[in-house]
């Protein structure tokens, strides 16, 4: 699959994954009271797991990674690690540059998440699923 469209699946992903953290962590907040910085951790955990799936069955659904299913999670989970310690980096900036903020979360995830997205996709696509599934 060319790299420009795994990209734009891998965006896609990514979409679907900050609707999840986003809307775990603003739920969290607002109806549980649940500290901005624990939830997000919470979030963040259902939101990788969701963009995994994604991930697996849409944007790198022509590669493999050869590990089994749980392997491969617990593989991914690890990579998105790196993108989740600048993800959550710039969360936590952006709380305390903003405190109003801690009513809105989600203005902080988007942040967050634009700028780990890179570090993502690349790790991803590099490091787990870099071999193309052959056809017999």
């Amino acid at each position: 699959m060319k790299l420009n469209h795994e990209f734009a699946l891998f965006a896609v992903g990514g979409l679907i994954g900050f609707v999840v953290d986003a809307g775990v962590v603003t739920l969290l907040v607002r109806l549980a009271h649940v500290n901005p910085y624990a939830g997000r951790v919470i979030s963040f955990l259902l939101a990788a797991t969701v963009t995994w799936w994604w991930n697996r069955s849409h944007t790198f659904a022509a590669r493999h990674s050869g590990r089994t299913v749980f392997s491969e999670w617990l593989h991914w989970m690890a990579l998105m690690s790196g993108g989740a310690a600048v993800n959550y980096a710039v969360y936590v900036a952006c709380l305390i540059e903003f405190p109003s903020w801690h009513q809105w979360p989600a203005l902080a995830v988007a942040v967050g998440s634009v700028l780990a997205a890179l570090v993502n996709f690349v790790s991803a696509r590099t490091l787990l699923f870099r071999r193309s599934k052959t056809h017999p």
